[in-house]
């Protein structure tokens, strides 16, 4: 198991501050988590820096 707890969120420099429909990502060690930024103590998805690569990969192709 991952500890989140002092994870550094980041939200995408194009998000805007109205509430938006956004993600937020951490990096911790070597795993790359991924939250609802409204719902930020909601479930996070926690991917390897390659896996995050293919999947960013597939939906630019998409």
């Amino acid at each position: 198991m991952v500890d989140l707890t002092g994870a550094t969120w980041r939200k995408a420099t194009r998000s805007t501050s109205n509430g938006g429909e956004c993600i937020e990502i951490a990096r911790v060690d070597n795993t790359i988590a991924i939250r609802d930024s409204k719902n930020p103590d909601g479930p996070k998805l926690l991917l390897t820096p390659q896996t995050l690569h293919h999947l960013t990969q597939a939906i630019k192709n998409a």
